[in-house]
């Protein structure tokens, strides 16, 4: 696949927003780990290699066999109720067109019972963000391995 635009985050106004929105997520209070499998699981739905790749879950301290698994998150012992509640949070607003209403109630409160309104917070800015690079890196065919500078 070749990219239909280089370097595409030279533009020094887009860093410095992005960055900013990343250090509010990451200030959240939710666990790295989560985040980044946040991450992982929107990049995967989006079908966005380039995000999927670049994620850093397993820099954030997530096991090999974790990352293998988090596609199947919903029937895997691996993960924990609070994981389980983001991932749902994260798979309902990264696949709005699916259904009106994709973020359900259940799927808030649920979210809800395990995470502050701060941390609510964090894991949407999160789906927002990832769903964004996606956008940009599936349209503009950036190919995995590509890092934005």
């Amino acid at each position: 696949m070749t990219a239909r635009i280089q370097n595409a985050a030279s533009h020094p106004d887009i860093t410095t927003g992005v960055q900013q929105i990343f250090k509010e997520v990451y200030a959240g209070g939710v666990p790295r780990e989560t985040l980044e499998l946040v991450h992982l699981r929107a990049s995967q739905i989006n079908g966005c290699s380039a995000c999927a790749d670049a994620g850093t879950a397993g820099k954030a301290g997530v096991s090999a066999e974790k990352l293998l698994a988090v596609a199947t998150w919903y029937e895997n012992p691996l993960f924990d109720d609070a994981e389980r509640a983001a991932l749902a949070l994260t798979e309902a607003a990264t696949r709005l067109s699916d259904r009106p209403g994709a973020v359900t109630d259940e799927i808030w409160a649920e979210a809800a019972r395990h995470y502050d309104e701060r941390q609510l917070a964090s894991l949407v800015l999160m789906v927002a963000i990832t769903n964004f690079f996606n956008r940009i890196n599936t349209t503009f065919r950036v190919p995995a391995g590509t890092r934005w500078d």
